[in-house]
C-alpha cells in the first residue's frame, strides 16, 4: 500500500478566533483571523496532515505521515505522542466532548484514543484498503469514515466503546476470578473468550 498524498488541512478554533493550518514540512502554525502568524509549532518528522483543536479549544491533535499523532497544548507544548499506526496517519476527529479522538490512517484501521490518558482503546480493522476521512457524529454516537475504495462505513461508537469496557473489565478482573477461591465455578468463567 503506498503512502497516500496529503492535502494542506486547516481548523478552527471553537471560539473561532484561531486558525490551525498543517503544513509539509511538519509544522503547524496558529494564526489570528488578521492573518498574523501567532505561533509555530515544530514536533512531527513528516508531512502534516490534519490538525484538530479539542471541544474546549484547550489543546490541539495533529496527525503525520510519520505515523504518530501528537497532542499539543496552545503555547506549542507537546503533551503526548500516540503511536500504533503502521503508516501514516491520514485524518482526526475528536468526540464532541472531547475525551476520544478517532484517527484514519494508510494501514487500513481506524483508531479510538483515550485522550486523557494517551491511549489507544480500539482498533478498527476495516477491509484492507486505506482510510481518508474519520468523523464523530454531532451527538458522537456513530463514526463515519471513508476509505480508499470510496466505501463510506458508519460504525456504531456506543458499541465500540462498550466492547472495550467489558475488555478492561476482564482485563482487570482476570487474576481475582481466576486466583479467589470464594468466587463459585460459572463466575470464575465470566469472563472466558473475552480476556
Amino acid at each position: 500500500m503506498s503512502e497516500p498524498y496529503y492535502h494542506p488541512r486547516v481548523g478552527f478554533s471553537p471560539d473561532g478566533k484561531t486558525l490551525a493550518s498543517a503544513h509539509q514540512d511538519g509544522t503547524i502554525k496558529l494564526w489570528n483571523l488578521q492573518g498574523q502568524l501567532l505561533k509555530t509549532i515544530r514536533g512531527h518528522g513528516s508531512y502534516v496532515s490534519s490538525v484538530r483543536f479539542s471541544p474546549d479549544g484547550q489543546s490541539i491533535a495533529s496527525s503525520s505521515c510519520d505515523k504518530t499523532i501528537k497532542l499539543w497544548s496552545l503555547d506549542g507544548e507537546e503533551l503526548k505522542t500516540l503511536k500504533g499506526h503502521t503508516a501514516g496517519v491520514t485524518r482526526l476527529s475528536f468526540s464532541p466532548g472531547g475525551k476520544i479522538l478517532a484517527s484514519a490512517s494508510a494501514d487500513g484501521t481506524i483508531r479510538l484514543w483515550n485522550v486523557t490518558a494517551g491511549e489507544e482503546i480500539r482498533t478498527i480493522e476495516g477491509h484492507g484498503y486505506s482510510y481518508w476521512d474519520v468523523s464523530f457524529s454531532p451527538d458522537g454516537k456513530q463514526i463515519a469514515s471513508v476509505s480508499d475504495d470510496a466505501l463510506v462505513e458508519l460504525w456504531n461508537a456506543e458499541t465500540l466503546n462498550f466492547e472495550e469496557l467489558i475488555d478492561r473489565g476482564c482485563n482487570w478482573l482476570h487474576d481475582y476470578l481466576k486466583n479467589n477461591i470464594s468466587v463459585n465455578e460459572a463466575d470464575r468463567r465470566i469472563c472466558d473468550g473475552i480476556y
